[in-house]
Parts: C-alpha cells; sequence; structure tokens
C-alpha cells in the first residue's frame, strides 16, 4: 500500500451531550479495503456519516487525499471522490432502475454509458430489470442497485454501511463476493459491517468499534484469529 487516501486524527462526535464517538483516529490507504466492525451503538455509522460531511466532527480532523474535509458540505465530499452507499439502502422506489443509476451520477453532471455498462457487468440482474421500478426489487437486488448507484459516481473512496443487513443468506453471500470483486477492479473501500466473520474475509485490515472507541486494530487476518474478536463478533467460544 501506499499513501492514505483518508485520515482521521482524534476524530470526536457527539449528539447534544453524548459523545458517540471519542477521538478515533485510522487510515485508509489508497487501493485497500478497511472494515470498521462492532455491535449496535458502537460508532459506526457516525463515523461513516461524519466522514461523508452530513455529521459535523465535534473535535479533531478528517483528510482525503491529503485535503481537510470536515469543514466542507456534503456535496463538496461527494465531489471530492468520497461516495456512501447507506444503511437501509435508500434507493429511488419509483424510479427505474435505470434511472437511480443515473441518479448516482447526478455530482459529476452526467451519466456516462461506459460506468453503466461497468455496473450491469457487475450485476447483470439488474441490466435484466433495468425498466423496473426499484421499490419492486428483492433486499438484495435493491442493495446491488444501492451500490451500483454508488459506483455512478466514480469515487475514489466507496463507504458502504451494513450491505448485509436484513438480506438473505445467499444474497450476502453474493453480496460481499460482489465487493471482494469491486476492489480487485481497484477502488478503495471502507466497509462498515455487523457480520465480521464475512467482512473480516475480504478485507486487507480492520478496526473495531466499542463504544465510540477503537479497541483493537490489524491485519483481518489476524483479526480472524484473535480470541477477542472470536467470542465477541464471530460467535466463537
Amino acid at each position: 500500500m501506499t499513501d492514505d487516501l483518508l485520515e482521521l486524527q482524534d476524530v470526536v462526535v457527539r449528539y447534544g451531550g453524548i459523545e458517540a464517538v471519542r477521538g478515533i483516529s485510522f487510515n485508509v490507504a489508497d487501493g485497500e479495503l478497511v472494515t470498521l466492525i462492532g455491535g449496535n451503538g458502537a460508532g459506526k455509522t457516525t463515523t461513516l456519516t461524519t466522514i461523508s460531511g452530513i455529521k459535523r466532527p465535534s473535535g479533531g480532523t478528517i483528510s482525503f487525499a491529503g485535503e481537510r474535509i470536515d469543514n466542507l458540505p456534503a456535496h463538496e465530499v461527494v465531489e471530492l471522490g468520497v461516495c456512501q452507499a447507506p444503511e437501509g439502502r435508500r434507493i429511488f422506489p419509483r424510479m427505474s432502475v435505470r434511472e437511480n443509476l443515473v441518479m448516482g451520477a447526478f455530482a459529476r453532471g452526467s451519466a456516462k454509458q461506459a460506468d453503466v455498462d461497468r455496473v450491469f457487468d457487475l450485476f447483470p440482474v439488474l441490466k435484466e430489470r433495468q425498466k423496473q421500478a426499484g421499490g419492486t426489487l428483492s433486499g438484495g437486488e435493491q442493495q446491488m442497485l444501492a451500490i451500483g448507484r454508488a459506483l455512478m459516481s466514480e469515487p475514489k473512496l466507496l463507504m458502504l454501511d451494513e450491505p448485509s443487513m436484513g438480506l438473505a443468506p445467499k444474497f450476502v453471500e453474493k453480496i460481499f463476493e460482489l465487493l471482494g470483486d469491486i476492489h480487485s477492479q481497484g477502488t478503495t473501500i471502507l466497509l462498515v459491517e455487523q457480520n465480521a466473520h464475512l467482512a473480516l474475509q475480504i478485507a486487507d485490515r480492520g478496526y473495531v468499534l466499542e463504544s465510540g472507541e477503537i479497541v483493537l486494530e490489524d491485519d483481518a487476518k489476524k483479526l480472524l484469529g484473535n480470541d477477542q474478536v472470536r467470542k465477541a463478533y464471530l460467535g466463537e467460544s
């Protein structure tokens, strides 16, 4: 790995008097797939929304490609190349699959057919259903659409929030297989996921969040073998 693409230093995020993120520091190098794992309320989603510019940090700094972004509005963060596929997918249910994808390129000004074709290559089912309303797709297909829409912005950093949530096991495995493919094609990924086993299988490195703090960090394979991680997040005794 080379230079850091994303770097957080001592980031604090508060909701009123509650400190949801407590001075965390971590980095994502260009070309890496890094995962943040942890239980409900650990601060994972808050971390992503703060990087995205939706939530402002109360302290610390966030840098992307060497530029401070912690004071930028969300649309400017997107224009720099940071795109998030949010928890819950949040597609446009009445728009067609193709229209949803085109909306993903809005920050760039217009959609390129080559980008649409790339998404269809990754997700052939979306090509088959490109004229179908997004809201009529299955949960797994909607997740594919949400990821495909994020890719339409040609992100330098793709952030994914709980892509396996609410999906049948066969779709979960397929989504993680596709994330591995997207990463292998050169996209840098920051993945927030409760399914620690699958996340660590495809990641280069991982960070474990508990109560808004990073309590562990290591290569993904080492975290898979860590007794603390195995007991707390992999359901092993």
